[in-house]
């Protein structure tokens, strides 16, 4: 009875995850004036304010997906389609182009028309739900519903909203080729040629954003020619675009503005190839269907995607265990052995159609959903590594799993050991998921727009691609042979692959680190650590040959002290007012003091506890948060964790050679107020008032 409530309660760490709300993006809806008035169409926007570091994607994103606004208006009303402003090369920490986007705060322009019956003298609300996806090195899905209430009035205002200027911005921020520029493009299979004649000069760093998939985004475009307003560009097409390939259509960015005025940072481009165009606008390319053939190939790129899944990091752990379990199972009936690996391709071939058609729900629903989103989810992340971590350490011998939960067992009863490799396969499924194998991304994209049929059938050849080495040995069970025959090595052999997993748990606490808070990430080291002290209560008091109270005690503790592990470690988001350190320097001290800021200067490192705990208490208080937001104070981090010698220096200055020291500079006053080393919020508002 125990065992079977052990094995259902594993099992369930994995099928239960919520998700975790993230906002490092605010979404407002607003307007560029005060009200409306009958049959009016004027500009509404979605006002997007990013978190430093953090950005939102373009139409065509890259990576990632494009935000959007599903409405609910009032009857009669209507709203046109997001007028995009320029966009930006989006770059990650490595200086890798990641996609399109936009960083800080963004307007995007809607056109909304009001019905021509409206009545005048009321307030009318615009409603609508805008989704986003918001990333820095991590990524997050993000939505918000969002409203707007004008007054409605006979004639218009004579006066803008204050966010007139930001829309009016974005508009402007895109022009159409001048009368006096002529552009043409040209092809071949792989290579585009963009030429462009009287542009205004001088022109630096030119890109070109194209507005579907045509253009490999993230590889480099060759400038062929820049001179006397002459530039030409030579572009990769991308290796998997679907469309009909017969325009170029997109954005021309460059670092300079195109107009004098400075504001139209980006130009229009919309050709067909070899067709020679003065003045252009902005349209999208029809997609094509994919033809049999195309199908076919994908389906093939799909099952080599799954079968290279095996080789990756992050499924070879779990495939070690069921290894194990083969291994175990050599010496027995030929015919279980089969029906065992049949049972864990099962289990992933459930496992694939259900994400398919979990996926292929939310597509009808309007979210669009990249492969391994589940990661994005710090809750499901952290699940993940808590559940990894208790593989590792009963295949290290703290204590034994039963074949349910893992698959390795050989004593239970037969049904148990059929739902175990079921769950081996499923198990295999979930951390396999976030994997980019080779072959796997392409077939993937299609997988997500295609068909509902189509779609299920390219999830299907992945499913029996990550499976076929199991369906090998069940169509060809003699094959068991080969392996070694069961015996004390079988120990050693499974406590050394217990190390890949913890591994594996190590690369998804580095995940969670880029997540959640500083803070954050080190209550996740605790949680997981309160997590091993469960298991272990577990393994020493369930071990064969104690009484059944020492067992009941075991299992008893070591469940209340897993679950209090997950739940000090459950990763918290980032709050979406959070205050933001910048660093500490000379000059940046300076420049604080020269725009009249209050500052206050932490002097700390990761291995200080005191440290830690003073920032914890200190700004754990919503008054001093308050506060801090409220005088728009400067916070400069002196991060001391790593040797700094200009830190050392600074230290040295006050007559310190240790940390945690706080300074707070007040406005008029170039000499510091020194805090003492153990703080309160009291402290730190007195110093400040």
């Amino acid at each position: 009875m125990f065992s079977r409530l052990r094995s259902i309660f594993l099992l369930s760490l994995i099928a239960v995850v919520p998700a975790a709300a993230q906002d490092q993006v605010q979404a407002e809806l607003v307007s560029a004036q005060t009200s409306v008035q009958p049959g009016e169409t004027f500009m509404a926007a979605l006002r997007l304010e990013h978190i430093p570091k953090w950005h939102t994607y373009w139409i065509n994103p890259g990576t990632g997906y494009p935000t959007s606004v599903a409405w609910e208006l009032p009857e009669g009303w209507t709203a046109g389609d997001i007028q995009w402003p320029a966009p930006l090369i989006i770059r990650d920490s490595h200086g890798t182009i990641t996609g399109n986007g936009y960083e800080y705060v963004t307007y995007l322009p809607i056109p909304i028309t009001a019905p021509a019956d409206l009545e005048v003298g009321g307030n009318v609300t615009l409603k609508g739900h805008a989704d986003w996806l918001m990333c820095a090195d991590v990524c997050i899905p993000g939505d918000t519903a969002v409203e707007l209430t004008l007054p409605v009035v006979a004639e218009s205002a004579d006066f803008d909203s204050s966010h007139a200027s930001g829309i009016r911005e974005a508009l402007e921020s895109l022009a159409s080729l001048p009368d006096e520029v002529t552009a043409v493009a040209t092809r071949d299979e792989d290579r585009i040629r963009l030429r462009l004649e009287g542009l205004p000069t001088p022109i630096s760093e030119p890109w070109f954003f194209a507005s579907d998939a045509f253009v490999q985004y993230d590889q480099p475009q060759e400038v062929l020619a820049n001179a006397d307003g002459i530039l030409e560009l030579s572009l990769a097409v991308a290796e998997y675009y679907d469309g009909d390939g017969e325009r170029l259509v997109g954005v021309l960015r460059q670092a300079n503005t195109w107009d004098a005025a400075g504001r139209a940072a980006g130009l229009n481009i919309d050709l067909a190839f070899g067709e020679t165009a003065g003045q252009v606008g902005v349209t999208s390319a029809p997609a094509a269907a994919p033809a049999t053939g195309s199908l076919m190939a994908t389906l093939a790129l799909a099952w080599v995607g799954g079968l290279i899944l095996n080789l990756m990091p992050c499924v070879f752990p779990v495939l070690g265990i069921k290894i194990m379990g083969f291994v175990q199972q050599a010496g027995e009936d030929r015919r279980k052995v089969a029906l065992h690996g049949w049972v864990f391709s099962l289990g992933v071939l459930a496992s694939f159609w259900v994400l398919a058609g979990l996926l292929a729900v939310l597509r009808a629903g309007g979210d669009q959903l990249g492969w391994g989103f589940q990661l994005q989810s710090p809750g499901f992340v952290f699940v993940l590594a808590a559940v990894m971590l208790v593989f590792a350490m009963a295949m290290s011998g703290v204590f034994e799993f039963g074949l349910s939960a893992t698959g390795v067992g050989a004593n239970l009863q037969a049904k148990e050991g059929l739902s175990g490799s079921f769950f081996t396969g499923v198990l295999a499924t979930v951390v396999a998921t976030p994997c980019s194998a080779p072959f796997l991304a392409p077939a993937l994209g299609a997988a997500l727009a295609l068909p509902m049929v189509e779609s299920f059938a390219v999830f299907t050849a992945i499913a029996v691609g990550l499976s076929t080495p199991y369906l090998l040995l069940s169509l060809f069970p003699a094959a068991v042979k080969i392996l070694p025959r069961p015996g004390a090595w079988m120990e050693t052999f499974k406590q050394a692959m217990a190390f890949p997993l913890y591994a594996t748990v190590a690369y998804l606490v580095w995940v969670l680190v880029g997540q959640t808070t500083e803070s954050g990430s080190l209550m996740v080291m605790f949680g997981l650590t309160v997590v091993a002290v469960g298991v272990w209560l577990y393994g020493r008091y369930t071990a064969p040959g104690q009484k059944i109270g020492a067992r009941r005690f075991g299992f008893g503790s070591g469940f209340v002290v897993l679950v209090l592990g997950l739940a000090i470690g459950w990763p918290r988001a980032p709050e979406p007012d959070a205050l933001v350190w910048e660093k500490w320097s000379p000059a940046a001290v300076a420049a604080a003091q020269a725009e009249g800021r209050p500052i206050y200067v932490d002097f700390t490192a990761r291995w200080c506890a005191t440290c830690q705990t003073n920032k914890k208490i200190v700004f754990g208080s919503d008054e001093v948060q308050h506060v801090f937001r409220d005088r728009d104070i400067a916070m400069l981090k002196a991060d001391w964790t790593n040797r700094d010698a200009t830190i050392t220096e600074e230290l040295a200055k006050w007559g310190r050679s240790a940390v945690p020291f706080n300074l707070v500079y007040l406005p008029g006053n170039p000499e510091p107020i020194i805090l003492p080393e153990l703080l309160t919020p009291g402290m730190v508002l007195d110093a400040l008032n």
